[in-house]
């Protein structure tokens, strides 16, 4: 067999967050995501420096890097971590209570005694901040500000540092002296993220590239109604002029920054959110791009689907994916390369609940199948596997922040015979493409289209509000009596205005805790072109953008449900059923492959908790290669529901019942119901949760493959149930 080349890159974004006119920097995210992913995944491939990958660095974050350590930049966060606890007023700790619990409850706070303790007093499920802040006391609060740090630091610069491990084995107790100290250690730790990629690079191990400067989704900078390629009905803002000056601002200061940063001038481009169009290869090209990366399913939709998946997941023709392709427009060229959207979704989603060696080994396996699948079909070169995905929100989810799976992958990968890590640039300097695409596809590596950035009223409403400042920009810059100085900075406001990021918040695509937030500082970069000149604000920038309501994770029963348990479907047994339909809930990426479970419909009976499980076509057969199903239930006496069984033809399965925190221990499973047919059915009665009405429990079902987790759902998070008193009903039907 022909080797095959693995190529990962990983994207490492964020927004602009700081507000250059006031001052301000509202979000942490620049500095808490740099001390543990920007440090830790450099540090990574320290540790194998025989592992070969591209990183993809955003110039937004790098001048905000720049900006915390060059040039003694704060953040709100920051300010309230720095305020000795004594001296916090009443609206900065409840600022406190209501943003220092910012992680993943699960593999961020729950495992350290002492932040799960403040969680617990803080009980953010009943109480608001307001409400529980006089169960804090001071040296709670400094806990609190030290804890929400602590954790946002790479378990990789606790191994190498015993300071700062002594430090965290403390636990609580600290003074104020100790907390200043670890900040200090927090700043040192971020100085070094721009060194150590430097240092990479500069070793041949890592390729450095860049994205257009503010993020933006150029093809829509270009030409809104390209939008429509994907999506014929879409609707569109009222205002269609394009910006190719635009275009070229952001591509050719992002080569420059890069140059300035890195030394050399960057070979490779992320588009932001891998947005292409035929129409932007110029813009590209001529800056000196010579290569750019997308989704699959851009290829598919390039090809008239003669690369693309079956229903089962299934590649038609893939040796097509994995290798590059050519494009051409107005006598200008690029390379580009596709992600294979499966396996970056497998890194993305899914190995965090699976051991992670075995995750390694499954991924390594699947990129030899590769392998042998296309051996001899690319005239001699070998396969290329692109892998590409953020490089820094999955981590979160990985019970150790993936230290083991990135360890063991970069180790094995680099010790295979069969496997060889690349650069994707050192790749096309040695097998270059023959193939040619005629006419690129305009879309995103979202589903192939734009949107989540324009489409919905608040998209469209967001780009109108920009094209109306632009308008005033424009005229203000004839004015041969403006201060160029003036205008520079207004024009950076603009630009900024123009990133992906503001618009991923608008609209029901997405939602979070501060979308809100998001708008102010969307709105806000509009205004401040207005306050540079000196001209009024227009009424409409000063109104909320975002007033949809929210997308909630899922519906809530409104009565009770006359289930029988026999895995038949029966639509009236289910009408009042809560229901979960399986998506992306992390706000800040998005899943593009569909897993095995489909829907839950949830909800009960006087006695019982009951779910029904939907899944792409028949439960019996889809679960089939199912060694087990979890229901997993969280609360008072929380507990784990496991269904065995499952062979294709028996209905009946196997429950055993096991307290979540002692899964070796076997509870009695008395009453307990369980059914699969065409749905998975499953009945559970409260009395062996030791659950009262009022109740409220946290769900999540898994799916489990020779103990490997397949799919969960959600995939984030849990459903919410309350334990219904016996008056449910009346209650319901009063409200």
């Amino acid at each position: 067999m022909e080797s095959v080349c693995l190529a990962i890159l990983w994207h490492q974004h964020q927004p602009y967050y700081p507000d250059d006119v006031s001052g301000e920097t509202l979000m942490p995210w620049v500095r808490l995501h740099g001390t543990r992913d920007y440090y830790g995944m450099a540090m990574h491939l320290k540790e194998v420096p025989e592992f070969r990958c591209t990183i993809n660095l955003v110039p937004s974050l790098l001048i905000q890097l720049q900006a915390y350590t060059r040039h003694g930049r704060s953040d709100r966060h920051l300010d309230i971590s720095r305020i000795p606890a004594d001296s916090l007023s009443s609206d900065e700790a409840i600022y406190l209570l209501s943003n220092f619990f910012m992680a993943n409850a699960e593999t961020m706070i729950r495992p350290w005694p002492r932040y799960r303790e403040l969680l617990s007093k803080r009980a953010p499920e009943r109480d608001t901040a307001e409400q529980a802040l006089p169960r804090f006391s001071r040296t709670d609060l400094r806990d609190l500000q030290i804890w929400n740090n602590l954790v946002w630091i790479h378990e990789l610069a606790f191994e190498q540092d015993s300071e700062l491990r002594a430090f965290r084995a403390r636990g609580a107790g600290w003074t104020e002296g100790d907390k200043n100290w670890l900040l200090g250690r927090q700043l040192e730790i971020l100085g070094q993220v721009i060194p150590l990629h430097r240092e990479l690079a500069r070793t041949g191990q890592v390729e450095l590239t860049t994205t257009p400067f503010y993020h933006p989704i150029l093809p829509l900078l270009q030409d809104r109604r390209s939008a429509r390629q994907a999506m014929p009905g879409c609707a569109l803002p009222a205002h269609l002029s394009s910006w190719p000056d635009d275009i070229t601002t952001h591509i050719e200061r992002a080569v420059q920054l890069h140059e300035d940063l890195f030394g050399t001038p960057p070979r490779g481009m992320w588009p932001s959110e891998g947005s292409v169009s035929q129409e932007i290869i110029p813009a590209i090209a001529q800056a000196g791009i010579q290569w750019i990366a997308t989704d699959e399913e851009i290829l598919a939709e390039s090809t008239g689907g003669w690369v693309s998946r079956d229903a089962s997941g299934n590649l038609r023709h893939p040796e097509m994916l994995y290798r590059p392709w050519k494009l051409e427009q107005d006598g200008a060229s690029l390379q580009i390369v596709f992600r294979d959207h499966v396996l970056s979704d497998l890194i993305g989603f899914h190995y965090q609940r699976t051991d992670p060696a075995q995750a390694a080994d499954d991924l390594l396996g699947r990129v030899e199948t590769i392998g042998r699948q296309v051996s001899g079909s690319n005239a001699g070169r070998p396969a290329l596997v692109p892998v590409i995905l953020d490089g820094e929100n999955c981590w979160e989810y990985y019970p150790d922040g993936g230290v083991e799976f990135l360890r063991t992958l970069y180790r094995r990968a680099a010790a295979s015979q069969q496997i060889e890590p690349v650069t994707i640039g050192e790749y096309l300097e040695h097998h270059p493409p023959v193939d040619h695409i005629g006419k690129l596809f305009a879309g995103s590596w979202i589903s192939h289209n734009f949107a989540i950035w324009i489409g919905h009223e608040e998209d469209n409403q967001a780009w109108d509000r920009l094209h109306e400042t632009r308008e005033f920009l424009v005229q203000a810059a004839s004015d041969p009596q403006a201060s160029p100085q003036l205008l520079k900075r207004a024009w950076e406001e603009l630009y900024i205005a123009e990133g992906s990021d503001w618009f991923w918040w608008f609209g029901d695509d997405h939602n979070s805790d501060q979308d809100g937030l998001f708008d102010q500082l969307f709105r806000r970069h509009l205004q401040n072109v207005y306050q540079l000149l000196n001209q009024p604000v227009p009424q409409n920038l000063l109104l909320p953008i975002t007033r949809s309501e929210r997308k909630s994770l899922h519906t809530s029963p409104s009565a009770f449900l006359p289930v029988k348990v026999d895995g038949r479907t029966n639509y009236f047994e289910w009408i009042a059923a809560g229901r979960y339909v399986s998506g992306s809930e992390r706000g800040t990426m998005t899943l593009v492959s569909d897993g095995l479970i489909r829907e839950i419909c949830f909800g009960f009976d006087q006695h019982r908790l009951l779910v029904r499980v939907d899944t792409a076509s028949q439960a019996i057969r889809d679960l089939a290669s199912a060694g087990e199903v979890q229901l997993c239930l969280m609360g008072p006496g929380s507990r784990t529901i496991r269904l065995t069984g499952f062979d294709g033809q028996t209905t009946d399965l196997r429950a055993s019942l096991f307290h979540r925190d002692e899964p070796a221990a076997e509870l009695p499973a008395t009453n307990v119901e369980a059914a699969v047919d065409r749905i998975l059915e499953i009945g559970v009665p409260f009395q062996t949760l030791e659950a009262a009405p009022g109740t409220q429990l946290g769900m999540y079902l898994e799916v489990l493959s020779a103990g490997k987790s397949i799919d969960r759902a959600p995939r984030e998070g849990t459903l919410a149930v309350i334990v219904p008193p016996p008056d449910f009903e009346q209650l319901m039907w009063q409200a």
